[in-house]
């Protein structure tokens, strides 16, 4: 006799994933300072919180930076400053200063960053800003983004993400459960500076000229002042001039 196959049948549903894309190529980092420093009141600032800083120097717990909004150079705590890639993802910063710099009068609502997780170092935090909250507050939410075994992130289980970007793009173009939708990484001073708007040229176009109503004393004017308007240039009266004199005679002149 022969063996009769056996189907299973299971009420777990098949999820079948697309191959992983690529990830995205990795980004310098930028250094942010967290405060403003001195905090002396009487003291003049050579370093604001938020902006970007450069960085001369590291001795691991301190570092020698310039600052990018006094260009003054400050040797400061490393705890002073924070390490960011991809202009979101924050590195040793607490949920504290977290708020304070989404609270910064530069961002809109839905300003974001993903930093560490202070409670588990297993896990990351996503800080949106909602300014739509009548609170102060609770004008920023946490919410905690879990990694699965497989590296695999998510926010709620039922939708989870290869890596953080593909997490950041999906919240970007809806916001999926949390307060609001991801507009734009929290502001960093010297490095999301917008381009000074400049006047649009303004174009001035001539009327169109209608050649059989003008004479040929308006062409061939050689005499012109400074605020003479001539209709055309040097260049084309020259050839006007030769086309004239090949079809008609040499009987033409500048001074006509």
């Amino acid at each position: 006799m022969g063996t009769c196959p056996i189907r299973c049948r299971s009420n777990l549903t098949i999820l079948e994933n697309s191959p992983e894309p690529e990830s995205p190529p990795p980004q310098d980092s930028v250094i942010v300072s967290l405060c403003n420093y001195p905090s002396f009141e009487s003291t003049e600032l050579t370093m604001c919180i938020g902006e970007q800083v450069t960085v001369l120097s590291d001795d691991s717990d301190f570092l020698m930076v310039r600052s990018t909004t006094t260009g003054l150079e400050s040797y400061i705590p490393t705890t002073y400053t924070a390490k960011v890639t991809h202009r979101w993802l924050f590195k040793d910063i607490s949920r504290y200063k977290a708020v304070e710099l989404l609270m910064r009068p530069q961002n809109q609502s839905g300003a974001f960053m993903i930093r560490e997780s202070e409670s588990n170092r297993d896990c990351y935090s996503l800080s949106v800003l909602s300014r739509n909250s009548s609170s102060y507050l609770d004008s920023v939410k946490h919410y905690r983004i879990p990694q699965l075994e497989n590296g695999w992130v998510y926010i709620s289980p039922g939708v989870t993400f290869p890596s953080l970007h593909h997490l950041v793009e999906h919240y970007s173009e809806s916001a999926g459960g949390l307060c609001v939708r991801l507009t734009g990484p929290c502001h960093i001073q010297g490095l999301d500076n917008p381009t000074e708007d400049r006047p649009v040229p303004i174009t001035i176009r001539r009327p169109t000229i209608n050649w059989k109503d003008i004479s040929r004393s308006a062409i061939f004017r050689r005499k012109r002042t400074e605020s003479d308007n001539s209709l055309v240039s040097e260049g084309l009266r020259e050839a006007i001039t030769s086309y004239l004199q090949m079809t008609e005679g040499n009987d033409h002149s500048w001074d006509t």
